[in-house]
């Protein structure tokens, strides 16, 4: 049974920093690329960063490109965001996804994913 946890979220200042994690177990994520997706209250889910299999780039859209870089170690199975300058727009529901589609363009990205995590909260205050 694949178990996909998130760790790391909370609650931050305007300009502060979070570093969020997301442990898998039950496959090995080598094989797969990964992406963080969020929700807002209100809003439809939204992909933010992904990365391919074999990590040798990453996929952020623009509203938080440069800020937010999201990295994997396979080794320990886990995949993460660590999110820079946060601003309380970026307040959402985080969720990582195994299996999803991650190209360098972003282009048909953050699609079918296949195991989402139950997502940690993130609030940004002003």
């Amino acid at each position: 049974q694949v178990e996909v946890v998130e760790t790391g979220g909370g609650v931050v200042q305007a300009g502060g920093s979070l570093n969020l994690s997301c442990q898998v177990s039950g496959l090995d994520i080598v094989n797969h690329a990964m992406a963080w997706l969020r929700q807002a209250q209100g809003n439809e889910r939204e992909g933010v960063s992904c990365s391919p299999f074999h990590g040798r780039y990453q996929y952020n859209v623009p509203s938080v490109k440069g800020r937010f870089t999201v990295t994997r170690d396979n080794s320990k199975n886990t995949l993460f965001l660590q999110m820079n300058d946060l601003k309380p727009e970026d307040t959402a529901m985080y969720y990582c996804v195994v299996g999803i589609v991650c190209n360098a363009d972003g282009r048909d990205s953050f699609r079918r994913g296949r195991y989402f995590g139950k997502g940690i909260q993130v609030t940004v205050s002003s």
